[in-house]
């Protein structure tokens, strides 16, 4: 870059020179002076000097340039070994690639087979631990039926037990009352006949008091009445000596004798009344009496037995206590297996619903497979007939030489043995298929029989199938033994 900006710089000094004098450049040399011609020569040296280094410039410049082009080209030479190297490694391991994906291709169908033949093992184990469970599941529910008719027994026996406890109860409270009002009764005779002796010992008392009362108040009576007779003739004799006198006072002693008279009977009266009183009193007495008097003696009996009869009460309260935690125990019992009950019954409901969704599931299922199956196996046996007849065709058309066709037939054998393999597999697999069906409606069968629901139920038959009539066995759907080479010959025919 130093050089070129020199000579640009020389050319504008060149240029700059050239406008000093542009009359002497516009003038020919003929028309010159010498010293014209010498400043001439001498601009005409610089502009050759200038020239000259410009050229030495730009050869530089070319020199560089091929270098530089040569050093980039060299370069990309290399880069396109490079390249090229790249593109081999590349295609090298795109090549890599494409075995390792084939191998990996390869490992994964291996996977696949092993997984589906794991698939497989695995469904022919949870077919069999389904049946195990479904088994113990249908002991677990016998025992749970047995243990739930036995608790119904248990408790018809406690009721009737109960029940007779009550009537005992009943009973012997019957037969108590009856004896207690026996001794009540008898009781009640004894006091009425005692208080009845009393009675009529207390009436003859009475009634000798009253005499004596009656015959004393007479036998006064009588000595007043003789007091007052002797005073009556003494005043009678004292009245004749005294007549005049005391008239006045014998008439007032009369008088007052009169009253007494009347007095006395008053008197008399008013102790008859209240004699007639005291015996209605004694006769309203009789029955307060005696209804105190049997007070006391049920009062007497009562704190005779009540110890008795509070011991009985706290026995009997303790047992009614344990009849009833029993009762709430086997109440609570009784609900829990009403809720198992209903819950045993929603699964039941549950699994019918679930029977009858695999049942179709599982018979649209297995006549679509069959159907493929058949159409497969018709397929081939339409092919086998079609390579037999071309077979032959071939053979009659090309009359080749026996070693020839030795090799042919061989090879031919090879290729239908090989059919007939695969026609074997997918008939055991069409048999296979078969039998899980026929043992998914045994064990759906089996399992509606356990809850007691009726196959007439399910609004539809479920179909048995059988392949081809070939008897299928008793083992499991993945123990189905391979068809023999006579069975399928007896089935082509």
């Amino acid at each position: 870059m130093a050089p070129k900006k020199k000579a640009e710089k020389k050319a504008g000094g060149g240029k700059k020179g050239k406008g000093k004098s542009p009359v002497v450049d516009a003038l020919p040399p003929e028309g010159m002076t010498k010293e014209q011609l010498d400043e001439h020569i001498g601009r005409i040296r610089e502009e050759l000097d200038r020239e000259r280094e410009e050229r030495n410039y730009f050869q530089l410049e070319r020199d560089k340039i091929h270098t530089f082009w040569e050093i980039t080209r060299r370069q990309l030479d290399e880069k396109k070994a490079e390249l090229r190297n790249k593109d081999r490694e590349m295609e090298e391991a795109e090549e890599r690639h494409q075995v390792e994906i084939k191998v990996y291709k390869q490992k994964v169908k291996h996977l696949l087979y092993e997984h589906q033949n794991n698939l497989t093992e695995l469904k022919a184990e949870g077919t069999v631990s389904m049946k195990l469970a479904q088994k113990d599941h249908r002991s677990q529910e016998m025992e749970l039926r047995k243990d739930m008719r036995t608790l119904k027994v248990e408790l018809k026996e406690q009721e009737l037990a109960n029940e007779m406890v009550v009537k005992n109860l009943s009973l012997k409270q019957q037969e108590d009352t009856t004896q207690l009002r026996n001794d009540f009764e008898r009781q009640v005779k004894e006091i009425e006949a005692k208080y009845e002796k009393k009675m009529r010992v207390l009436r003859e008392e009475l009634d000798l008091r009253r005499k004596t009362e009656i015959h004393e108040i007479e036998e006064r009576k009588n000595g007043q009445i003789n007091t007052l007779m002797k005073n009556h003739e003494k005043a009678f004799s004292d009245i004749k000596n005294y007549y005049n006198d005391v008239t006045l006072n014998n008439l007032a002693l009369i008088n007052t004798l009169k009253e007494q008279m009347e007095e006395m009977k008053k008197k008399e009266e008013h102790l008859e009344k209240e004699m007639a009183e005291v015996l209605l009193q004694n006769k309203r007495l009789v029955e307060p009496l005696q209804r105190a008097r049997e007070e006391v003696a049920e009062l007497q009996r009562k704190l005779a037995h009540y110890e008795k009869d509070k011991i009985m009460l706290v026995n009997i309260r303790a047992r009614l206590k344990v009849t009833e935690k029993e009762l709430k125990d086997l109440q609570w019992e009784h609900e829990v297996l009403q809720q198992r009950f209903s819950k045993v019954q929603e699964e039941r409901d549950d699994l019918y619903q679930k029977f009858t969704k695999a049942i179709n599931e599982v018979q649209q299922k297995t006549g679509f497979k069959n159907l493929l199956l058949e159409r497969k196996l018709l397929g081939l046996a339409n092919i086998l007939e079609k390579k037999e007849v071309q077979l032959n065709e071939v053979l009659a058309a090309s009359n080749l030489d026996p070693s020839a066709l030795s090799v042919v037939t061989r090879k031919l054998e090879d290729v239908l043995d090989s059919k007939n393999n695969a026609i074997k597999d997918l008939q055991y697999e069409l048999a296979r298929v078969c039998k899980a069906h026929n043992d998914l409606l045994r064990t759906y069968e089996a399992k509606l029989s356990a809850f007691g629901i009726p196959l007439d139920n399910l609004g539809f038959k479920p179909l048995e199938t059988s392949v081809l009539g070939q008897t299928l066995g008793q083992g499991p759907a993945g123990f189905v033994s391979t068809p023999t080479s006579q069975n399928l010959q007896a089935q082509s025919l």
